[in-house]
Parts: C-alpha cells; sequence; structure tokens
C-alpha cells in the first residue's frame, strides 16, 4: 500500500492550517480572496468517488464545515466549493469566500490575474486563527 504524499504543486501554493479527520485544511497563497483547500489523506486519489463511501461522507462533513466556518468569520456573500482537478490531478478541494464587487465577481478565479501573496502576515495567521477556532467550537 502506497502512502499519502501531498503534490509539490499544492505544497507548494498553500500552507498547512491544521489536519482534520480525513483532510488536510491549506490556506491558499493568495491574498485576493480568503481560499482553502482540503486534500483527502489518501494515496493515489483522483476523485471523490475513489474514495470508500466512509471517506466520502467524511470529506462531505469536513467540507461543510469548513465552508461554514469560512463564511461565518469573512462574511462573504458566496462560498465556492470545487474540485477540479484538470493540472493538479491529486484530490482536492477549493473552498473560496468571494464577495460581491471582488476583482472577479461574479464570474470563476481560475486563470484570473496573477497570484498576489500574503503583505500583511498579521492579518493571515488572524484569518488563520479565527480559522481554526470556528471549527473547534
Amino acid at each position: 500500500m502506497s502512502r499519502f504524499e501531498l503534490d509539490a504543486r499544492l505544497e507548494r501554493d498553500s500552507e498547512l492550517i491544521t489536519v482534520l479527520g480525513l483532510c488536510q485544511l491549506r490556506l491558499l497563497k493568495d491574498s485576493r480572496w480568503p481560499w482553502l483547500m482540503l486534500v483527502p489523506q489518501r494515496p493515489s486519489m483522483t476523485e471523490i468517488f475513489e474514495l470508500t463511501p466512509l471517506d466520502q461522507a467524511l470529506l462531505t462533513f469536513e467540507t461543510n464545515m469548513v465552508g461554514a466556518a469560512l463564511k461565518q468569520v469573512t462574511g462573504c456573500t458566496k462560498v465556492n466549493i470545487g474540485a477540479l482537478g484538470n493540472i493538479v490531478r491529486q484530490l482536492h478541494i477549493h473552498v473560496i469566500a468571494r464577495f460581491e464587487g471582488d476583482p472577479a465577481w461574479p464570474g470563476p478565479i481560475w486563470g484570473f490575474g496573477q497570484s498576489v501573496p500574503y503583505q500583511d502576515q498579521k492579518s493571515r495567521q488572524d484569518l488563520i486563527d479565527k480559522l481554526v477556532e470556528a471549527i473547534s467550537s
């Protein structure tokens, strides 16, 4: 049986916030949107339907929990959730806070402009701390 390894691109483009029951919860290194990613810690997974039924249920639970926490913490207009995987095949779920009037609203964020790294590390850490607190409660 192979061991779970995070795809190098996912690791490069995000940072670990915490590990949930099934997934790593990661923050994308793009300050334009509060953008999270869930990565199920199962080797060689590319599709949700490849997970066991129990892992599928856990993924749904964790996705809903993270989406609710993100909406609570940011007060966003909409939470976008998607599993695309056209470039990075490893199964991962994007959870993104969207706001009316954000740079790409109402269109998708994929392929829109260039990533903007977090400059203010305090605001980045505050977001992480609030998310962890909201998830824990």
